[in-house]
């Protein structure tokens, strides 16, 4: 038996290992498991260059749990390990095992050499974070001498045992002994757990079990045929209810042109067996220069409403899961699809949690962007009648893109569509052609006019569509932000709420009308409608309008509205959220009922209809509530009467 020490620069490098080396301890199945499957891909390409002799067999790496003994053994039918190998690559950390391999073969393959997981040559000591006592039961390939099988035994201290035993198949079993702190780990389901979202889709067959000893009877019984053959039976291992957990190719891994529809919609539903709805469309990414990139990204059904959760898309390292969370490999906007990226080429850390800046993640964001443009153009100039179809479906995503990707902009600008409230739909281009000899202001502005909400605004845009002018309809959750990002992107043409003002002033073509009120008549009546109002919230003001228009409006001013609706979304200046409510009471100057108004004496009646006036202007815009509703109410059957 040999005993040593591992070769670290410091006593206390397990505690620092167990502290600070994985932010999530559960972190060690996966890597352990990623030892297995690179163990057992060295393997395949040693066979493919004829340097290991013999059959490979069943390669299927076996996760084994032993309640009683309180163990789980990760066991891998891989090239294993010489003694000589062991003290290389276990008792000298940091020392990794693969990138020495992919060095030594390097030209000779290029996909066994990108499958292979390892990278920092620490994954292995990921499991003395849970684990008491490790235990390694190893036998090489290799044949000759120095080739007999061997254990390692280490209990978390850079003390070890190095010494011959006996294993008969080739590859290694890695045994955990469970620590008290860490019993969650000898449950079933939490183990299954793991093995499902880190190693469901390795490229290796993974197999879970359950361990047991077949117990000796402690009584004699009367002997039967049944139990003379238990009694017959020799104590031995049963594994129960194997099962394999993960599917080893994957559909991003598949060339694309083999593939259908339906194959991709269930992959969605492998993803994701929670959800019912198909996704809209998907995109296939595959690259392999500049830099490797491979995945399947799908366009669900969003409707008006943004997730929440952005953690949707699966970040893999050759098939094995590392994150949910890919911002900054994918752009912001895009953070609301689903799917899987897969990329050996996006740095991580040691713990291959987190992302580290590096050139390639900049370009693969890029291309992820411009994969995303191409098939939107392409859906739009292929079918445009299915892609305004799934209109509502993707709008928000393509609108968010246009807020926050100048580069997505410069294409998106070719199939974002506006749509209107006769469910009309136009590009940019085609509804300036549309708009241009009619919603051109005294200014040579053009004014598109749009509602957030059709029932609410209906009165106004009627009174719009009465003056033939055309409304979009913009109802969307970020349509505030997207209409203020326009703006500063098209020339001489800017966003008006069909409520941001009366019909006549909404777009000025030319004079106004003169108004049938002096401006004393007009002063006599102002403190009339402050008498009824609150003057903090309300502003009078008189306009010289059709008589057809209605007698009194409530409006509110564009700006103010726009920046209080994107504060309380969390973007513009936050103090526009914590200003109150202002609004604008039009009186029209030209309707007979106000010049009624002016002609009335009684102080008494003239202050009742003025009342009854601004109340049918709040109940337009559904702004008359509570008591105010109920007087209303009363009134007006007293008026009736």
């Amino acid at each position: 038996m040999q005993k040593g020490k591992i070769n670290v620069q410091t006593e206390n490098i397990f505690p620092i290992i167990k502290k600070f080396l994985y932010s999530d301890h559960e972190i060690f199945l996966r890597e352990l498991i990623s030892n297995a499957v690179d163990a057992t891909q060295k393997l395949k390409t040693l066979s493919s260059l004829g340097e290991m002799k013999g059959e490979l067999d069943d390669l299927t790496i076996e996760v084994i749990l032993n309640t009683k003994k309180k163990t789980l053994t990760v066991r891998d039918k891989g090239i294993g390990m010489t003694a000589e190998e062991i003290d290389k690559y276990i008792n000298q950390i940091a020392f990794s095992s693969a990138e020495d391999f992919i060095n030594k073969y390097k030209g000779k393959t290029t996909e066994d050499q990108r499958s292979l997981i390892g990278h920092f040559g620490l994954g292995f000591y990921s499991s003395f974070m849970v684990y008491d006592k490790v235990e390694i039961i190893t036998k090489s390939f290799k044949k000759g001498p120095g080739s007999k099988a061997i254990r390692w035994e280490c209990d978390g201290s850079p003390e070890f045992e190095l010494d011959e035993c006996d294993k008969k198949e080739r590859g290694t079993d890695v045994i955990l002994h469970l620590s008290d702190d860490s019993k969650e780990f000898l449950e079933e389901y939490r183990v299954l757990e793991l093995l499902k979202k880190y190693c469901k889709f390795l490229p290796v067959p993974i197999q879970f079990g359950m361990e047991k000893k077949w117990e000796k009877e402690e009584e004699e019984v009367v002997e039967t045929e049944e139990s003379a053959e238990k009694k017959d039976k020799k104590p031995g291992k049963e594994i129960e209810v194997p099962r394999i957990i993960n599917n080893t190719s994957p559909i991003w891994k598949q060339k694309p042109a083999g593939l259908t529809d339906e194959d991709y919609k269930k992959f969605y539903r492998e993803l994701y067996p929670m959800t019912f709805e198909d996704p809209l469309f998907h995109i296939h990414l595959n690259v392999d220069y500049p830099f490797n990139l491979t995945g399947v990204l799908y366009f669900p059904k969003v409707k008006k409403h943004i997730e929440v959760q952005k953690n949707k898309i699966q970040l893999f390292c050759n098939q094995v899961f590392v994150t949910d969370s890919v911002e900054g490999i994918v752009p912001d906007f895009l953070t609301l699809l689903h799917g899987v990226i897969d990329s050996p080429d996006i740095p991580l850390n040691v713990s291959r949690s987190y992302l580290q800046s590096d050139p390639n993640v900049k370009k693969i964001s890029s291309h992820i962007t411009k994969k995303v443009a191409d098939k939107l153009e392409d859906l739009f100039r292929n079918n445009r009648e299915e892609f305004e179809k799934k209109w509502d479906d993707i709008r928000v995503f393509i609108e968010y893109g246009i807020i926050t990707e100048e580069k997505f902009y410069e294409r998106a600008n070719k199939f974002c569509l506006f749509k209107n409230i006769e469910n009309q739909y136009f590009t940019f281009d085609e509804y300036k052609k549309k708009v241009e000899d009619s919603q051109t202001d005294k200014e040579k502005q053009l004014v598109y006019l749009y509602t957030t909400d059709p029932l609410e605004q209906h009165s106004f845009i009627e009174a719009a569509k009465e003056r033939g002018y055309d409304v979009l309809l913009m109802d969307g959750v970020i349509d505030n932000h997207f209409v203020n990002s326009l703006e500063s992107k098209f020339e001489k043409i800017k966003f008006k709420r069909v409520d941001s003002e009366v019909a006549e002033k909404i777009i000025l073509k030319e004079t106004p009308l003169p108004s049938k009120l002096s401006v004393e008549q007009q002063d006599s009546l102002k403190p009339v409608f402050e008498k009824v109002l609150d003057k903090e919230k309300y502003h009078i003001e008189f306009e010289s309008l059709s008589e057809t228009d209605m007698p009194v409006t409530i409006t509110q001013n564009e700006f103010m509205r726009r920046m209080k609706d994107m504060a309380a979304m969390g973007g513009g200046m936050p103090y526009w959220g914590e200003m109150p409510e202002t609004f604008n009471m039009v009186v029209n100057s030209n309707h007979p009922v106000i010049s009624k108004l002016v002609e009335m004496t009684e102080d008494e009646s003239r202050e009742q209809l003025v009342k009854q006036l601004t109340d049918l202007a709040l109940l337009a815009q559904n702004m008359l509530k509570g008591e105010d509703l109920t007087s209303f109410v009363k009134r007006s059957i007293g008026l009736i009467g």
